[in-house]
């Protein structure tokens, strides 16, 4: 009564808690297979339906270093003393039923109340530690099931942290081909799995495994050979068909877990690219699109379920003709007086005790089975090879003056398709080159390969005599500032994302940086000035405000080398012309590099270089490159009639407004 009693208040205290616990501390007990087994579905890319116990020894060994909590001795000593406890739960589980055997033996032998009194009282205490049977909501269980949150948080925290890390350390070739809904799917489910991976091996497999074990050698040995046989033909049948039927019913969790991952990509892809859908009015297309894909998921999930039934039939049926034949003999051995009616007891109790766990056999087998299936997308993204990696013996990047030099540089994105064909070229300290031509002609291919997002195919590329591929990447970026063309922030704070170019500096040089990129006097303007959020991806600002943050968070760094990738492209001529004095205050006496897409931002270059087709094809300053009537000015001409066309229609535009406004004439005055 005192035990349903505060299982009721435990109850009713969770209606009304903040939240309810978190799987997997709390898996073990008691929780409905069903919920068990649709907990977690994910995703499979490959489709196949090879076992997932294929590569076994190499998905424990990429876990085995963060199974061990590594230079934490508070956590170690943890981790041995659970694992005291679980042995500790095996001694009682074998000594439980034998006391109730005892107290049946005694009462119907006539034993004296206090010989009788004290086998209850100890039968009770073993049971209040050992709880519902076999490491349910006993005390021992849920002492162990606490210890081993802080664990399972280590686990999870090492985990997630060392696959984002080595997420960032991915080129950029890797990044611009993901899917972020898939990615993030993968990492989440992935990392949950582990957790229920490492419960389930360690305090639900082994020890249901170690009991079973103990259950045949003891019934051999106190009652006779054929209940030890029966135990074992049972357990090995119920293991054996639910190993089959399992590894049979894989193909039908990847299809649901494919179908999950689909339905999901595209309600992420439809959300992020939400003013594309609000533009071509096509909100009821992605509806129908994602209602598709449900009903896909649907089909493979009832595929799913109605395999999950057939086994759970088998299972019930295989118990039950064990737990026959057992009770059967028993009862006849108790009527040939060969054994006492506390032995037939004992049988029961302790047959029953093994059936509770390996009921839930089953379900920690295909937990585990589904956390590989789960880890599976992780583990891919764990084997994603570093692209850009830096040398052994690489060193920091030494800077001096801010030289770089291309020379005969070749690179591609594809085998067989060249981007770049033995460019070469100087860009002196302090000098300002600007790179000039039609789309795809490798202008910003030229930055990309100098920030080191993809290395060369051939030559080489130098800062101040230094290859940069002998460098560490970290400290070539260090001296490099970008202000790129489509500018992306962070759904976070104004401040924040200025701050970013250098996240140890101080409010007041995070507003120096915004006066000289000349947006300090229009954030003051904003409510909440500094501290003003700016939404995802920073549309809550204007294209001219989001350029002016990127180019105070490049001035923040503070580097020697800029590079500007179409940085003002765009923009309106205004908003360009303002941005271009804040551009020259980041530029003064620093090495840069320009892809510019109008000519008139870049005639008092240093050095033009002309592109086609990956090849530099006119080279030198503005007024030279006009002299020789090249490809520049072509391109030149082509600019200024277009911006006198669009002046003059601006003006006839201007004109008309204004004289629809003007007020009629009065012709009887």
């Amino acid at each position: 009564m005192v035990r349903y009693i505060c299982t009721f208040l435990l109850f009713v205290l969770g209606l009304k808690a903040p939240g309810l616990p978190r799987r997997p501390y709390m898996l073990m007990i008691n929780e409905d297979e069903r919920d068990v087994e649709y907990s977690q579905p994910l995703l499979n890319r490959n489709g196949t339906s090879q076992s997932t116990w294929k590569d076994f020894r190499k998905k424990v060994q990429l876990l085995v270093p963060y199974m061990w909590p590594k230079g934490n001795l508070l956590l170690q000593v943890l981790v041995l003393f659970c694992l005291g406890l679980l042995a500790t739960e095996r001694v009682i589980n074998v000594f439980v039923p034998i006391y109730y055997r005892n107290i049946v033996n005694e009462l119907s032998g006539g034993a004296p109340w206090k010989t009788l009194a004290l086998t209850v009282c100890i039968y009770v205490i073993l049971k209040f530690l050992q709880g519902g049977g076999a490491g349910a909501s006993g005390f021992i269980s849920n002492m162990r099931s606490f210890l081993w949150i802080r664990v399972q948080q280590y686990t999870n925290r090492q985990v997630q942290t060392g696959l984002f890390a080595h997420l960032h350390a991915l080129s950029l070739r890797w990044h611009l081909g993901r899917k972020t809904g898939e990615v993030l799917r993968s990492v989440d489910r992935g990392t949950s799995s582990i957790n229920s991976l490492l419960s389930y091996i360690v305090f639900s497999i082994l020890p249901t495994i170690a009991d079973i074990i103990i259950g045949i050698v003891y019934f051999t040995t106190n009652f006779n050979a054929w209940f030890g046989l029966i135990v074992f033909v049972c357990m090995a049948m119920y293991l054996t068909i639910t190993i089959v039927i399992t590894e049979w019913r894989t193909k039908y969790r990847r299809e649901m877990n494919t179908r999950d991952n689909e339905a999901k990509s595209k309600a992420v892809d439809s959300l992020l690219n939400f003013e594309t859908v609000k533009y071509y009015n096509a909100e009821s297309y992605e509806v129908n699109r994602f209602n598709d894909a449900i009903l896909k998921y649907q089909v493979a999930e009832w595929k799913t379920s109605a395999s999950l039934a057939l086994l759970n039939q088998t299972q019930n049926l295989i118990i039950g003709l064990g737990l026959l034949a057992g009770s059967l003999l028993s009862a006849y051995f108790v009527t040939e007086k060969k054994l006492q009616v506390g032995d037939f007891v004992l049988f029961g109790t302790y047959i029953i005790q093994l059936y509770t766990p390996l009921n839930w056999f089953g379900t920690y087998y295909r937990m585990i089975q589904s956390s590989f299936i789960d880890m599976e997308n992780m583990f891919d993204l764990f084997r994603e090879e570093q692209e850009i990696t830096d040398d052994i013996n690489a060193a920091d990047l030494i800077f001096k003056v801010g030289k770089v030099e291309f020379d005969e540089v070749y690179f591609s994105y594809v085998d067989g398709k060249e981007i770049l064909h033995g460019i070469s070229f100087t860009v002196q300290p302090g000098h300002t080159m600007a790179l000039v031509g039609p789309s795809g002609s490798g202008k910003s291919t030229i930055i990309r390969l100098l920030f080191r997002f993809y290395d060369v195919k051939g030559g080489c590329i130098k800062i101040d005599g230094q290859d940069i591929a002998k460098v560490k990447q970290s400290s070539l970026r260090s001296h490099i500032g970008v202000v790129p063309q489509d500018t992306v922030l962070f759904n976070d704070s104004i401040k924040n994302n200025i701050r970013y170019g250098r996240v140890t500096a101080s409010d007041e040089d995070v507003e120096e940086a915004s006066l000289a990129a000349d947006i300090h006097e229009r954030i003051i303007t904003f409510p909440e000035g500094y501290d003003t959020q700016v939404g995802e991806r920073g549309l809550k600002l204007s294209g001219g405000e989001k350029q002016r943050v990127a180019i105070a968070r490049t001035i923040l760094k503070a580097p020697q080398i800029v590079l500007l990738d179409e940085a003002t492209s765009a923009l309106d001529t205004q908003t360009e012309r303002n941005i271009q004095a804040s551009l020259a205050k980041v530029c003064a006496n620093r090495t840069t590099i320009v892809v510019a897409h109008r000519l008139s931002t870049v005639i008092n270059a240093d050095q033009i270089l002309v592109l086609q087709n990956g090849h530099i094809v006119e080279r030198g300053r503005h007024d030279v490159l006009l002299a020789k009537g090249g490809a520049y000015a072509e391109m030149w001409m082509k600019q200024q009639q277009a911006e006198t066309i669009d002046s003059a229609s601006d003006t006839e535009t201007k004109d008309k407004s204004t004289e629809k406004l003007q007020p009629p004439s009065n012709k009887g005055n």
